[in-house]
């Protein structure tokens, strides 16, 4: 996650500096407040476009940063922060333009007179600018309204999803009003310096990527049609397996990926692991927990030859690294990806010593039959911890397990707070960061 902290403080910064390269007002040039306040909101207003046109672009999926940004589960990530800011800066730039309005009504403030604004008879480009402010700054207004609901409302974790992944497309209507008004208040002469050429470049990658969501567009090129094959279901695990059968042309699929699957069109496409490997006959596997109000409803639901759309395959947790010692530890429904990797090291060893620690509140028989049948296939020593028989996994209960685990590659997935213990642990005895892999399996 540093590197992503790294990539949003950078451009943020960079930002900056192309704003002060541009319109750099020193301090003692700028006679009253209303002056630092006219500054400002161009700060403020140059900022607020720049990380929403950055979190318009991840909105897209754009597959090509995948790798610099280590998966789509990281590039979300970084999309939910920069959204964070754009509210942040953006109720600062509306703060900024309302409050002396309303103090000046108060009497708390006095606004220096202005006269009437200059005719540009031999500049009629900048007098076009120039007339179209007043609708740009209504449009600014309300667009910042219905964005500031919609970025509340995705921050609200018990908006359900199938609401939410409706609303956020909205989004992309509030963002491209902003572009409007963006275009015609951002000073005119910045558009010929070094922030004007950078701006117009974001807003466009920005307006592209908006016009996708609207379209319906994104993933589309990655999204193939299926049907239902096979269902099995885990009562005591609460859980379901379904195999779909691609009728498209799937790409194939590395273990440890994941995919948008969508069973039911009224309640969108939701993120899954693949819980299979690729064997080219177009079958995937998903393993489904019943987490939320819709997975809960799912086994009364999904049947045998219900069409379904697969969207994919994304994601970076692929087990690749130098080391040639691993250590897995899958916890709950973390196991799935580990389950596709064991069946593809069944048909393709690697040469890997591999230890999998597979802690689990509840004690599925058959399931840890499947699971110590798979790891024995694949050469891989499998560790089930049953937390009612034998207590909780920490990073000194692992080091003990695995006497050479200085030397390897720790690959995590389960609950997000299980894996900060467990990490902090293995740093605090030296680990380095660099060897700790973990999905950040949010997708909002």
């Amino acid at each position: 996650m540093r590197s992503l902290h790294r990539y949003f403080w950078l451009y943020l910064l960079a930002l900056s500096g192309l704003w002060l390269a541009t319109d750099f007002t020193p301090w003692s040039t700028a006679p009253n407040f209303f002056a630092w306040r006219a500054v400002l909101m161009q700060y403020g207003g140059v900022l607020a476009m720049g990380v929403m046109s950055a979190a318009m672009v991840l909105a897209a999926r754009p597959v090509a940063v995948e790798p610099q940004l280590g998966g789509l589960d990281k590039m979300y990530r970084l999309h939910k922060w920069l959204g964070i800011a754009a509210l942040v800066i953006s109720l600062s730039h509306w703060l900024l333009a309302k409050a002396p309005k309303w103090m000046v009504g108060w009497g708390w403030l006095e606004r220096p007179a202005r006269g009437p604004r200059p005719e540009l008879l031999d500049a009629p480009v900048q007098q076009f600018f120039l007339s179209q402010r007043g609708w740009a700054e209504g449009v600014g207004e309300w667009a910042f309204y219905g964005a500031l609901v919609l970025m509340v409302l995705a921050l609200i974790q018990r908006f359900p999803y199938r609401y939410f992944f409706k609303t956020h497309h909205l989004m992309a209507v509030a963002y491209l009003a902003l572009v409007a008004h963006s275009v015609f208040l951002l000073r005119f002469e910045d558009w010929t310096g070094l922030l004007g050429p950078a701006m117009a470049a974001l807003m466009a990658a920005g307006t592209v990527s908006a016009l996708r969501v609207l379209r319906g567009r994104v993933g589309a090129g990655r999204t193939v049609a299926g049907q239902v094959a096979a269902l099995r279901q885990h009562p005591a695990l609460d859980v379901l397996e379904v195999d779909v059968q691609c009728a498209g042309r799937w790409p194939g699929h590395q273990p440890g990926q994941f995919a948008f699957l969508t069973l039911h069109e009224g309640e969108g496409h939701h993120p899954y692991t693949i819980a299979s490997a690729w064997k080219g006959q177009g079958t995937i596997t998903f393993v489904i927990k019943a987490l939320g109000d819709y997975t809960r409803t799912l086994k009364d639901r999904v049947r045998v030859g219900d069409a379904v759309r697969v969207e994919g395959p994304y994601g970076r947790f692929t087990f690749d690294g130098p080391c040639r010692r691993q250590i897995w530890v899958g916890a709950g429904i973390g196991i799935t990806p580990f389950i596709a990797r064991l069946q593809a090291l069944a048909a393709a060893p690697d040469g890997r010593a591999i230890d999998l620690f597979h802690p689990t509140s509840v004690y599925d028989e058959h399931a840890i039959g499947l699971l110590a049948r798979d790891a024995e296939a694949a050469g891989v020593k499998l560790h089930v911890l049953w937390s009612e028989r034998d207590g909780l996994l920490d990073a000194q209960r692992l080091v003990a397990a695995v006497p050479d685990w200085e030397d390897a590659d720790i690959w995590f997935c389960g609950p997000a707070p299980f894996g900060a213990a467990l990490k902090k642990g293995l740093l605090a005895l030296g680990m380095p960061e660099s060897r700790f892999h973990q999905e950040a399996f949010q997708m909002r």
